[in-house]
């Protein structure tokens, strides 16, 4: 199972750039900016790396941002996650970013955006993964903030596909950014949101009603409204789901517990994916491996994440099929080679 896992073609829909900041390259970009940060070594940051919650991870995390100043930096972090990708791989990204991380401390978002996208590029082109870019709002932040971001954003609109919410969740309903989203929708800009994470289904509820997501990142506490998770299964609107990511941060005490399963067999549309891969401990395939060797998820259940992955991923039709049949060939050289 773990070679096949490691060998299916995937796509991943739920990665933060900014998460994918591993502390060796943490400290060459301070290094290289003469930016200060708490730890002295790169074991002493790893040590860090136990949160309680989401909130002890953000604090981490965003100060881990407060070296990302230059555009070779955006472009670093962003090659550096494609890189690892292209590894495990992952034959698509959409990837999140938080420019209000950035612009907040003085970073214009043109320096941001163009780096991340010359890495897309770059990727592209020379590591055959196709990519799309989901600019997040912080919902801790305000819906004007939110707003101002958006007003950023309109220049390098063939560049994003999507506006997605993330950050701080409890306390910061997705209701709090109904204008912000539905000028985004006005504008063309497909949407997605974090909700059901440490928030309750009321906050996936929200999504879907009022930001008219096209997937809900996360989703866990759909598991407690049974109504909720029939109009899930009914609309077929897909959940992000992020393992490692739930473990560490606390979401699930234990990765048996993990309701991927159950979701799947509710006829529930997920797929498997790294959120901050170099906070939590793993990239995609030590979710995938995680999740099966808890739940015991066998050939044909690992499939299904997979060809959900693109199925509902924003490729474009023509790259979506394409990509369906290269894993359906997998599947068949794999069944072939047991025999069955």
């Amino acid at each position: 199972m773990e070679e096949f896992i490691r060998g299916i073609p995937k796509a991943e829909l739920h990665i933060h750039v900014e998460g994918a900041l591993e502390p060796e390259l943490m400290f060459q970009i301070a290094s290289r900016n003469n930016v200060g940060i708490g730890y002295g070594t790169v074991e002493a940051l790893k040590a860090a790396y136990k949160f309680r919650n989401l909130q002890s991870f953000l604090d981490l995390y965003y100060e881990g941002t407060s070296v990302l100043l230059n555009e070779q930096d955006f472009y670093d972090l962003t090659w550096s996650y494609l890189s690892r990708a292209h590894e495990q791989n992952v034959k698509h990204a959409e990837i999140f970013f938080d420019p209000q991380a950035h612009t907040r401390r003085g970073v214009k978002f043109e320096t941001v955006i163009s780096g991340i996208h010359r890495a897309l590029m770059d990727a592209e082109r020379t590591l055959g993964i196709s990519t799309r870019l989901i600019m997040c709002f912080l919902r801790d932040l305000s819906p004007e903030s939110a707003l101002k971001t958006l007003e950023e954003a309109l220049p390098y609109r063939d560049w994003i596909i999507a506006v997605g919410l993330d950050s701080a969740e409890v306390g910061n309903p997705p209701s709090k950014f109904v204008k912000v989203f539905e000028k985004a929708l006005d504008e063309g800009f497909l949407t997605v949101a974090h909700a059901g994470e440490e928030g309750p289904a009321e906050y996936i509820w929200e999504a879907v009603s009022l930001l008219k997501v096209s997937r809900i990142d996360h989703g866990n506490h759909a598991m407690d409204d049974e109504r909720l998770l029939k109009e899930l299964a009914e609309r077929r609107i897909p959940l992000t789901l992020c393992p490692l990511s739930n473990l560490k941060l606390g979401v699930i005490k234990r990765m048996e517990d993990h309701p991927l399963k159950k979701m799947m067999d509710k006829g529930i549309i997920v797929t498997v994916n790294s959120d901050d891969p170099a906070y939590f401990g793993g990239y995609i395939n030590e979710n995938y491996l995680a999740v099966q060797r808890a739940l015991g998820l066998n050939a044909r259940d690992i499939y299904r994440l997979a060809e959900n992955s693109f199925k509902v991923s924003f490729m474009d039709e023509t790259a979506k099929n394409d990509a369906l049949e290269k894993l359906r060939s997998y599947m068949a050289e794999y069944a072939s080679s047991r025999g069955s």
